[in-house]
């Protein structure tokens, strides 16, 4: 039985991928393994968002271009977005590559390993508006408790600086009843998170339905047995709508999390941007959200050092970060991307200010992060359990205000013994920074 070495590079999105394709990969009687030394065969699913994930994926490949080099490999296949973006680059220049799969020919990978295998160079790119739809269960990666349901793929909204239109196609919604199915067979292997994940969540069913339906979407999936929390990620601030707010409000297992990307708060920047919103629109968004919903988590990213940008706006964004008090915050330095109209823009800006306005924001946020994990204490919150701090009578958790991988932990001392997964009330006592400290404040149910 032939071994495969996955490599899966970017986002959650990207990530979902990754998962399908392990699924198909198993039903077809391969085994995987995490060490390239034992790897038969290396798939590396790529990102190029931004310029340091472009790098990290063209060194990924570069990386697992030596093992074929050496003769340990009998195939090296190359996925994603950078294989969308960059297919002909690739194949000119690592020859060691067998085969490139775009965004929307992930599904094809049995077929291009079988033909690489047989030693046969190949290319698989269909139309980008492609939906790729599959029967096979995916294989998770993220433990087993939670995991990312990805409800739509593409965008429409063209923002001046991203690529992802060009890479991933047109806004295109998964079929609800495709979307509950996977759902369902997540819940029965376990997961007792979903994430909802896609470029945007706030517009799904638009096309498919012609209106939004993340609401209708979020109530069925609140029915599912097993699930015990419903996060949902990448709402754009402009398309949040009121039965959305009220779903999100009266359903318990729905997390009480958005996250924003709002990318500035300028108003010239923001159209400079191609955003949809204006400094007083994300006023008034985030006021109503907290109005409706008081404990509610906001979460957002900001780019900083957009071409143009101000020192005067830059001030701006800090007084509308030190205003709304966001409750996470993420912030990257602007990168030009090749293809987008961002890049072609005059003003831009060097990467020594670029760094240093970042750096600002992210010493604001983090006094107004410590205020907020100071504030927590003595409240009781249930929690996930992620797993044991070696060594320690000590647990790594999560509230209903982290997602995973991108925001802080709660961590447990206990000398209770518990799983990963378990949920358990904890009271928080403390805080570190981003992180909370806390104990069991009950027994756990689950």
């Amino acid at each position: 039985m032939m071994k495969i070495l996955f490599v899966s590079l970017g986002c959650d999105k990207n990530l979902v991928d990754s998962e399908v394709m392990l699924g198909l990969l198993a039903e077809k009687g391969y085994g995987f393994t995490d060490d390239e030394m034992q790897a038969d065969i290396i798939v590396v699913n790529t990102c190029c968002f931004i310029g340091d994930a472009k790098e990290e994926s063209v060194n990924t490949i570069l990386e697992m271009a030596e093992c074929k080099k050496e003769g340990r490999l009998k195939a090296l296949i190359v996925t994603g977005c950078l294989a969308e973006r960059y297919r002909q680059e690739i194949m000119e220049e690592i020859p060691e590559v067998d085969a490139i799969l775009g965004t929307a020919s992930y599904d094809r990978i049995a077929e291009a390993i079988e033909q690489s295998v047989a030693g046969k160079h190949t290319s698989w790119y269909d139309n980008t508006d492609r939906l790729v739809l599959t029967e096979s269960r995916r294989i998770l990666t993220t433990g087993g408790h939670y995991a990312h349901l990805k409800i739509a793929e593409g965008c429409d909204k063209h923002c001046t600086y991203c690529i992802i239109p060009k890479l991933r196609g047109n806004y295109r919604s998964f079929p609800m009843e495709k979307l509950l199915q996977e759902a369902r067979e997540l819940a029965e292997q376990g997961v007792k998170e979903l994430i909802l994940v896609a470029q945007e969540t706030t517009v799904y069913g638009v096309d498919l339905y012609g209106e939004k339906r993340l609401h209708v979407l979020l109530k069925e999936l609140c029915r599912i047995k097993g699930i015990r929390w419903i996060r949902v990620q990448y709402c754009y601030p402009e398309e949040i709508y009121d039965e959305l707010i009220q779903t999100i409000k009266e359903e318990p297992k729905i997390c009480h999390y958005l996250d924003l990307p709002i990318q500035h708060a300028s108003d010239r920047i923001l159209r400079r941007m191609g955003r949809r919103t204006t400094g007083q629109d994300l006023r008034d968004i985030i006021g109503k959200l907290r109005r409706e919903i008081p404990d509610i988590c906001l979460r957002t990213t900001l780019i900083t050092g957009f071409p143009g940008e101000l020192k005067e706006e830059h001030e701006e964004l800090k007084d509308f970060v030190d205003e709304m008090e966001f409750d996470r915050l993420g912030v990257f330095t602007y990168s030009p991307e090749e293809d987008t109209p961002a890049a072609c823009m005059k003003e831009q800006i060097e990467e020594e200010i670029k760094e240093a306005r970042r750096d600002e924001l992210m010493e604001l946020q983090q006094d107004i992060s410590f205020e907020k994990a100071e504030i927590m204490a003595g409240k009781e919150l249930w929690c996930m359990v992620e797993g044991k701090v070696a060594d320690e009578y000590a647990y790594v958790a999560r509230t209903y205000k982290d997602a995973p991988d991108v925001d802080g932990y709660i961590f447990i001392q206990t000398m209770e013994e518990l799983m990963s997964g378990d949920f358990v009330k904890v009271r928080v006592t403390g805080a570190d920074e981003y992180d909370l400290i806390g104990e069991i404040a009950d027994e756990f149910t689950e």
